[in-house]
């Protein structure tokens, strides 16, 4: 049975703003690396979050509880938003030279593909798998400094922290509609298993086209140097590993990792008084 907790998903509409003559082309600290890491996964965004959207709404009327019915609303509010900003950075990404327009429309064709091939069920399970993918790695970011610590842009850092507690504000949203629709057991980690190995694979492919447009790459040392500084990501720890490995376990759900204090004091470090999102909503709608 789908535990629904209550939970506010709220939509914030925020609009980044980004330097227009000094943002540095490696933004994260002038990591090689991370920087091209960064604009793969800001490229795949938006497709990914317009695929999310529409595994939520062709179930939207099929959901009986109306808790997480608000919640589902909340969900496509936020995926929305996420989308619009990061189509407005991606096209900063594009005048620094990545290749990100080119791996929108790659990401796009992929998810057409799904699209047109896979059944709604198995749409709405892969997002619930992405779903936590996001969650466990925005997590990471929060609770890390050495991570929020490698954005060397602070609209850029506020970007991705913004983003990082939305998605631990809804990160049990997606699974509890599949469970809810579906609850196949089989269905949720056999989905897990094909996206760890196809996305993963997606991921080397355009981290090695978005390097080969830059020409810093081709500096051997420094790229040398960078790749080995992966190796002490915050986000590749034994740890964030085994968070994403929980999703597998019989019985799992989101909410097994209670990261509800985290929301709180991520809401108050970007929103409250001296925050570096005060005052930047659209309308004066609640944190």
């Amino acid at each position: 049975m789908t535990r629904i907790r209550r939970r506010v998903v709220r939509t914030r509409r925020i609009d980044f703003v980004y330097p227009t003559e000094d943002l540095p082309r490696h933004f994260m600290n002038d990591d090689l690396m991370m920087s091209h890491i960064v604009n793969v996964l800001s490229a795949s965004f938006p497709r990914g979050e317009e695929f999310f959207v529409t595994s939520l709404r062709n179930y939207r009327d099929q959901i009986a509880d109306p808790e997480l019915k608000t919640q589902v609303a909340g969900f496509i509010g936020q995926e929305a938003v996420h989308r619009r900003e990061h189509r407005t950075f991606n096209e900063r990404l594009d005048a620094l030279g990545y290749p990100a327009s080119e791996i929108d429309q790659t990401i796009g064709r992929m998810f057409d593909f799904v699209e047109r091939r896979l059944s709604k069920r198995a749409h709405l399970a892969m997002t619930a798998a992405f779903e936590h993918y996001t969650a466990v790695i925005g997590e990471a970011l929060l609770r890390t400094p050495a991570a929020q610590a490698q954005f060397g842009v602070e609209e850029i850092r506020s970007l991705f922290l913004w983003h990082a507690m939305e998605e631990t504000e809804h990160k049990a949203v997606a699974f509890d509609a599949f469970q809810e629709i579906s609850g196949s057991y089989l269905l949720r980690v056999g989905t897990m298993h094909a996206i760890t190995l196809v996305w993963g694979a997606y991921v080397i492919r355009s981290i090695r086209r978005s390097l080969r447009s830059d020409p810093a790459s081709r500096d051997r040392r420094r790229l040398r140097r960078s790749l080995l500084a992966l190796l002490r990501s915050p986000f590749a720890t034994p740890t964030v590993a085994g968070h994403l490995l929980a999703y597998n376990r019989p019985g799992f759900h989101p909410d097994d990792r209670d990261a509800s204090d985290l929301l709180e004091e991520w809401k108050q470090r970007l929103f409250a008084e001296g925050g570096p999102l005060v005052g930047r909503m659209r309308t004066a709608e609640a944190v």
